[in-house]
């Protein structure tokens, strides 16, 4: 069983990673780098009203993003998404994509990567 730094197999609500971005935030539950996860990466989005994340991939995983709260437009290459809550994508390696939140309320998403080391690479 994998531990986190504290040698636990529990990461505490209060150990998530956040990335602050002027279109919302990145919070990471489990990763390599959190040392509670060897095989894939957990985290959650949280897009703003009217806001998107840049266009981007990730060349060494797969990532499924499922929408927990608010509406999304989802773009896979050259295709949109629509996409509310309980909606899950699967987007493969190196497959350029983005997320904009078409709501009036924060857009909320679930984000999991097929590997502990999730690379981004992007603004396309």
């Amino acid at each position: 069983m994998n531990h986190n730094s504290t040698g636990k197999p529990i990461l505490q609500a209060e150990n998530t990673v956040v990335q602050t971005f002027e279109w919302g935030r990145l919070r990471w539950f489990a990763n390599g780098q959190l040392g509670n996860s060897e095989t894939m990466t957990l985290g959650q989005c949280t897009l703003k009203p009217g806001c998107e994340n840049p266009r981007h991939l990730h060349p060494n995983c797969e990532e499924i993003l499922q929408v927990i709260e608010g509406t999304i437009s989802h773009s896979v290459v050259d295709e949109l998404f629509e996409m509310g809550s309980g909606d899950t994508i699967v987007i493969p390696p190196n497959v350029i994509h983005n997320a904009r939140n078409t709501g009036d309320t924060d857009a909320v998403m679930t984000i999991a990567f097929s590997s502990p080391d999730r690379q981004t690479e992007g603004e396309f």
